[in-house]
């Protein structure tokens, strides 16, 4: 866990972040999904999410939070309005941290960010979906305090994954 003193920051992210962005992505989904999404699949994906991609989605406002720590970016998470109806009116679209920063404590202060930003919103309840079959996700949340609020199943590359939404009143 890190200390009083660590320089920890999260703030809303910018185009010249995409560089940085772009390679969490690619590290943070390959360590995350081996193994659940299809291997040609997920490395599609990642490709996706070029520099160019991210410094497009950057442009488009304040749905991006970067967390900082000692001035490198560490992580990233996007949230807005809950894609469902409910009682859950914010959301947690991606929370993702560089995996050489995972296992800090550092998570927890870009969840705090995300909560935050959605609270200054007025938005009502958080709501993250995650597949089943990420683990560290799914026990991240539940040491949060999400609890399971509903099950759906999504097709990606060909294969049915199951996803849980975790909420917070």
């Amino acid at each position: 866990m890190l200390g009083s003193g660590s320089k920890v920051r999260v703030r809303s992210g910018k185009p010249a972040d995409a560089v940085a962005l772009a390679r969490i992505f690619k590290e943070a989904w390959l360590l995350a999904y081996r193994g659940i999404i299809p291997h040609l699949h997920l490395e599609s994906m990642v490709r996706q999410r070029s520099p160019e991609w991210w410094r497009d989605a950057l442009k488009s406002g304040d749905s991006a939070l970067v967390l900082e720590m000692a001035g490198t970016v560490a992580g990233y998470a996007t949230i807005g309005n809950s894609r469902q109806r409910g009682p859950f009116q914010g959301e947690i679209y991606e929370l993702y941290l560089d995996p050489l920063y995972q296992g800090l404590g550092l998570g927890e202060h870009l969840f705090e960010g995300c909560r935050h930003a959605l609270d200054m919103r007025k938005l009502s309840g958080l709501i993250v979906w995650a597949l089943l079959d990420n683990r560290a996700a799914c026990d991240f949340y539940w040491r949060r305090g999400g609890r399971p609020v509903a099950s759906a199943f999504t097709k990606i590359g060909g294969e049915r994954l199951e996803k849980v939404a975790f909420a917070w009143r």
